[in-house]
Formats: C-alpha cells, sequence, structure tokens
C-alpha cells in the first residue's frame, strides 16, 4: 500500500497545529521555543514543507510531546503495532528479576499500577509464576549501595576546632 506524501505532510501539519492551540501557543511563540522560523513552521503546518528529523525534535520539545510520534505522523518511523506493550514487559520483567524478593516485586507492581493502572497488575498476575527469592548481591546491578555509618557524639560532648593563628600584617 502506497502511501501519499501529500497527505502525511497534511495530517502531520494538522497535528502540529492541533497541539500548538491546545497548549495555547501561537505560531510565534512556538516558532521561539523550538529555534524554527515563523515562516517555516506556518508553511509546516500547511503541509507545504517536508520538516527534517531535527526540526521535528525541536517542535516536540516546544511542545511538550515525544518526537516519536511526530516522527511516526511525519512518515520517518513506522507505528508500532503494539503500543501499549510496556503494560506487559514491564510487570514481565519485574516478575522476572532474580534479585527482587516476592515483596519487593509486589511494591513495584503496586507502584507501577498506580502509574499505569491496573492493565498492568493484570499482566503482571498472568506472568508471574512462584519463584524464590534471592537476597542481592553487593555486586548485582540494581542492589542497593551500601554506605559506612556516620560517627555520632556522645550526648554533652562538644565539637573540637583548632584556633587559627592569626597573621600580622608586614611592615
Amino acid at each position: 500500500m502506497s502511501r501519499n506524501p501529500l497527505n502525511d505532510l497534511g495530517q502531520l501539519g494538522d497535528y502540529l497545529r492541533e497541539q500548538r492551540q491546545s497548549a495555547r501557543l501561537s505560531l510565534r511563540q512556538l516558532s521561539e521555543l523550538a529555534g524554527v522560523s515563523n515562516p517555516y513552521l506556518s508553511q509546516i503546518e500547511r503541509g507545504l514543507k517536508r520538516p527534517s528529523a531535527e526540526i521535528l525534535q525541536q517542535l516536540a520539545k516546544g511542545l511538550q510531546v515525544s518526537a516519536e510520534s511526530l516522527y511516526v505522523r511525519a512518515g520517518i518511523l513506522e507505528e508500532r503495532p503494539d503500543t501499549d506493550d510496556r503494560t506487559t514487559t514491564v510487570p514481565a520483567a519485574i516478575a522476572e528479576d532474580p534479585y527482587l524478593t516476592k515483596r519487593q516485586k509486589d511494591t513495584l507492581l503496586d507502584v507501577y499500577t498506580s502509574l499505569v493502572g491496573s492493565a498492568a497488575r493484570a499482566a503482571a498476575t498472568e506472568t508471574t509464576e512462584p519463584t524464590t527469592a534471592v537476597a542481592p548481591k553487593a555486586s548485582a546491578p540494581g542492589a542497593a549501595a551500601t554506605t559506612t555509618p556516620r560517627p555520632t557524639r556522645k550526648p554533652g560532648a562538644t565539637k573540637t576546632t583548632t584556633k587559627s593563628t592569626k597573621r600580622s600584617p608586614k611592615e
């Protein structure tokens, strides 16, 4: 199936305009934020010019959207068939991590679920199998770093300081 590049440019321009308007930015404001000239940005929005990946990245920063979404709309990248794969891969990675205890896995899944939604927990329970907990090794990636405890002063002890000697000005 061949895609019409002019149609892609129009769709990209429409998407950029929608994003700009939803961010309540004028054409001039976005052009300043992105470091793109006002006329060039106008031509992109009207579907007359095809922006480079670098320009799209600058626009994405100015609009606070992902550059990937602009690349897909511009036809630079193919759209991922499964755009919500993070709900299956993150819980699976947590479940399969040999350095996490059951309690740590449950806590991580609870935090992830609170951020992403209940679909993450459902996916995690499908992939979680009974595992034996392994205590993290000191050199294992992700293991907590050990710190040396700070010495504490005894109650009533005062801090010892050294007196500095003042030098007399040279004559």
